[in-house]
């Protein structure tokens, strides 16, 4: 008799960006021509930079030609791309990350929920709540924890992030192996500062413990003082995984492309304490279940580390930006206390309601799309994220239908 993994049927009724798909298609179906503005789920919307789409192109040609044809190519990614992205993303800012370092792959959601599959199952994971449910799922899949009860899995160490600690989580008080880590945050949009990154790093080596940074925002961040990567804090080659990614930078939401950094002396340890090299672990998991990013993407990914890659991506992304603010403006105006916006596309919203009832009253009466809090933790059940993804007009307009929705 064939069996499932049980460990599925934990897993909370639906994903969360499932559950709002399904509430707009059936509000939709009801309300047919009902003009709907997205500021929920975290999709690029505007066009690929102009140098990737050409050398975007210019790889598809050369897959027309037998002399230029690229077939199967090294599923760690190609060299070309992998040493722009140590050069310009780490080198640069003095982290010292090595191209062989680089693991290319099509997406940080992928990178981030498989990385798990190289840990023990009997480890102790850390994660802040709210979070990105990838994080709390995956590791649910993997047998980890025990069953939900109130919103939260047993086994899990939950780190409050809240207004009164600016929405940064403090160190675990109790031992843990593994920390997820994402900033700029989702779904918050709340940054660490260096001297935090210290302290976490200092901890985890002090614990032998791994932590996994999510930095797919880091291109949002507006102050170039303020820490990109976790490799800037000096310790941290031995203690953490990085990971990138080119949706949100760059646009490739639809086109896939990501990264993930393993330092080479990044260690975990056998039953015995005697020390492995995750470097060579997630090479031979990567190499075994991934087949690498295509040839055309991957050229159109090295276009954005040009000098009009560059220029392009930052007009982009300041557009976004400007969205932000212009959200962060409306909720000072309408009373809302309010994290994240500054360096991030998101707005952390406190709702002052329920975050459920909240998202309802937006689609019904306002026909705009938020992300309810709930979706992403315990901490989040009073909070909506909006989402700077869209175009200047339609936040404007969606300002202008909240506001107006509100006041009924």
């Amino acid at each position: 008799m064939i069996k499932i993994n049980e460990h599925y049927l934990k897993l909370q009724a639906s994903y969360l960006f499932s559950t709002i798909a399904k509430k707009i298609n059936d509000f939709c179906e009801k309300n047919p021509g009902r003009d709907i503005i997205r500021l929920g789920i975290g999709d690029a919307t505007r066009a690929l930079a102009p140098a990737c789409i050409a050398a975007f192109h210019q790889a598809v040609d050369e897959m027309a030609r037998d002399e230029t044809f690229r077939g199967y190519g090294p599923e760690q990614g190609y060299l070309f791309l992998r040493e722009k992205i140590a050069e310009n993303d780490f080198q640069s800012r003095g982290a010292a990350v090595d191209a062989d370092e680089i693991f290319i792959s099509d997406g940080a959601k992928c990178d981030t929920g498989n990385f798990q599959e190289i840990l023990s199952t009997d480890i102790t994971v850390a994660i802040p709540d709210p979070v990105y449910p990838v994080y709390v799922d995956t590791n649910v899949m993997a047998g980890r924890t025990g069953i939900a009860r109130d919103g939260r899995f047993e086994n899990i160490v939950y780190m409050a992030c809240t207004e009164k600690n600016g929405y940064i989580p403090g160190l675990p008080e109790e031992p843990v192996d593994l920390v997820y880590l994402c900033f700029p945050n989702n779904p918050t949009g709340a940054t660490i500062t260096r001297e935090a990154l210290v302290q976490w790093v200092d901890w985890a080596t002090e614990n032998k413990a791994l932590i996994l940074y999510d930095a797919a925002y880091e291109a949002f961040i507006r102050d170039d003082a303020m820490v990109k990567s976790i490799y800037e804090i000096p310790g941290a080659r031995k203690v953490a995984v990085e990971f990138r990614s080119f949706s949100k930078t760059a646009g490739f939401t639809g086109t896939r492309c990501a990264f993930t950094v393993v330092p080479k002396e990044c260690m975990a340890y056998d039953a015995t304490g005697t020390p492995h090299s995750l470097h060579s672990l997630w090479n031979r998991r990567h190499s075994t279940k991934f087949n690498g990013v295509s040839y055309p993407v991957q050229r159109a990914a090295e276009a954005v580390y040009s000098e009009q890659g560059k220029k392009e991506t930052r007009e982009i992304i300041a557009g976004y930006m400007k969205n932000a603010d212009r959200i962060r403006r409306e909720m000072d105006d309408l009373g809302y206390d309010y994290i994240g916006g500054q360096h991030s596309p998101y707005v952390w919203v406190d709702a002052k309601t329920d975050s459920w009832d909240l998202f309802d009253m937006l689609l019904t009466k306002a026909g705009v799309v938020c992300t309810p809090g709930a979706g992403f933790g315990s901490c989040g059940t009073r909070h909506i994220r909006l989402s700077a993804f869209n175009s200047f007009e339609n936040v404007e307009t969606a300002m202008t239908r909240i506001r107006e929705a509100l006041k009924e």
